[in-house]
């Protein structure tokens, strides 16, 4: 593996056009304005000191408003950046050697003192440009200011005369220069390090992005008032793909996660459940972490389809192997049961009372092959056979069933709207799921309320347009701190109970694309929804 290189940063000879230089030179230009108006006005209203033009007034004024004009005419360039950057640095210091040594020429030589502001212009050269260009505008300046000592002693020879000065004054402009460039070098380089930073941490936040937005686990950036600040990809799937996500209170989307967020919040301890935000959505497990920034919150939606299949997998091969263990014992005292029970039927000396009880033998003997052959095809994940069913109907098939079953006839109510309702399921094994959760809410609620009474309601749901149909007992409910293990195999509270019932139940719904869910009844009692799949889908 090759060893990584250093970061290659631009030479300090190049000239750096970047928004920093020009806002540099946006400086510059600003400060040579400042200069060159303080000088026009001191001029012209006699408030300076008196070495100011003191010399040849009548150059000290002109130079004045040309200086000022130029400083203008160099904004107007900078804002359009034309010609380029260097260009324009290179102009405003000549400008600047030529107008301050007019200036000092008119003020009385390098005495006036008024050489420090060329320095000022050469050495900010230095910093905006670096390289060898800086080191020839100080040499330039050093001339002009020699040069301006040989003019002065020719047209003003009373004046003292200031080489040894106007030498050291340009000494200082090679030296200061010199450190000029090696910290605009420096700054350079620290500025090119910065920019490397900046496009690597951009790039990893890029890439962070990208991780988040198309990774399985939903994630969510809900605020402290419940508003969405940033929500992946997954997510916004698991949610139902809501439009104008971004700034949308949580509570508009999914009641449910906001009401764990809530819970989380009040109590970071406490547990926490899972949702469905949609009716043939997911199982989603939420888990939350404090962002730590203005009361951010973060949301991680974890979907336990895979887990939960996985788990589903190793129940159903313990239940296989269970279900094949039993099943030849339990057939073959069926089949006698049933074989008996027909031998009965056909004999002549057997009352019409007699023929009705003969007749339920025989039926619940079909029915319990049913219950054997539908658990086999669980077991060994056989599809079922569904078809397209009249949902009222079938209930009420179901409901004159059970009330001819049992004594007393328990009250059973049928309310199906739309009537023409219609589901897809394979007919014994919802058979088998109605007749299971039917039998347990008659029990339940004749234990509660000493008669047995049951409601089958449906229709489609308002917020999904699809089927469903509720089982509501009035039993005494089931207590919330075991609600979310009643469909476990083998997970009871009764003493004679086997724990399969609504395990089964459930598996038999979702093989037909349907759901089964518990939903307490703040009331009393239970309610057991089936959520069915669209009529029009689903296997052939």
């Amino acid at each position: 593996m090759p060893a990584p290189t250093s970061p290659v940063l631009p030479s300090a000879a190049t000239p750096h056009a970047g928004d920093y230089a020009w806002k540099a030179l946006l400086i510059f230009s600003l400060y040579r304005g400042f200069l060159a108006g303080l000088f026009l006005f001191l001029d012209l209203t006699d408030k300076g000191p008196a070495f100011l033009g003191g010399l040849l007034p009548q150059l000290f004024t002109p130079v004045a408003y040309a200086y000022l004009g130029m400083a203008g005419f160099f904004l107007v360039l900078r804002t359009r950046r034309i010609p380029g950057y260097t260009a324009q640095v290179v102009l405003q210091v000549l400008v600047d050697i030529v107008a301050l040594g007019l200036f000092m020429h008119a003020s009385g030589g390098v005495s006036s003192g008024l050489g420090i502001l060329m320095a000022v212009s050469v050495i900010t050269g230095g910093l905006l440009l670096g390289g060898a260009v800086p080191l020839a505008l100080a040499a330039l300046a050093t001339l002009f200011l020699l040069a301006e000592q040989v003019l002065l002693e020719k047209t003003a020879p009373a004046q003292p005369t200031a080489y040894s000065q106007a030498g050291m004054l340009g000494a200082v402009f090679f030296i200061t220069t010199y450190i000029a460039i090696g910290l605009a070098q420096r700054m350079r380089e620290s500025e090119a390090l910065v920019d490397l930073r900046n496009a690597e941490l951009a790039s990893l936040q890029q890439l962070n992005e990208q991780i988040i937005h198309y990774m399985g686990t939903g994630v969510i950036a809900v605020d402290s008032v419940g508003r969405i600040r940033m929500i992946n990809q997954s997510a916004w799937q698991f949610l139902g793909m809501p439009s104008q996500v971004q700034g949308r209170a949580l509570d508009s989307i999914s009641p449910a996660l906001m009401q764990q967020l809530k819970r989380w919040r009040r109590d970071p301890n406490g547990k926490v459940s899972s949702i469905h935000p949609l009716a043939r959505g997911p199982e989603l497990m939420p888990n939350f972490v404090d962002a730590g920034a203005d009361g951010l919150s973060l949301v991680f939606l974890q979907d336990t389809t895979a887990m939960t299949q996985q788990a589903q997998h190793l129940k159903l091969a313990s239940l296989g192997r269970l279900t094949a263990s039993i099943a030849h014992e339990i057939r073959n005292p069926l089949g006698a049961v049933s074989h008996a029970a027909q031998l009965l039927a056909e004999s002549p000396e057997l009352d019409p009372a007699d023929r009705r009880l003969t007749d339920i033998i025989a039926k619940n003997s079909l029915r319990m092959n049913d219950i054997i052959e539908n658990v086999l095809k669980l077991s060994h994940r056989k599809e079922p056979v569904s078809e397209t069913l009249a949902l009222r109907e079938f209930v009420g098939n179901l409901a004159e069933e059970l009330r001819g079953q049992r004594a007393p006839a328990p009250d059973i109510e049928v309310h199906i709207e739309p009537v023409n309702t219609k589901v897809r399921f394979d007919p014994s094994q919802l058979l088998q799921v109605l007749v299971n959760l039917s039998e347990n809410g008659l029990r339940h609620s004749e234990e509660h309320c000493g008669r047995p009474v049951l409601a089958l309601r449906g229709g489609l749901a308002f917020d999904t347009g699809l089927p469903f149909l509720d089982v509501i007992d009035s039993g005494e409910g089931i207590n919330p701190e075991i609600a979310g293990n009643i469909f476990e195999p083998f997970f009871t509270t009764r003493s004679n109970g086997t724990g399969l019932g609504l395990y089964i139940a459930r598996e038999l719904c979702e093989a037909n694309d349907a759901r089964l869910d518990y939903l307490p009844i703040p009331a009393g009692g239970s309610c057991f929804r089936i959520h069915f799949a669209p009529p029009t889908e689903g296997r052939p």
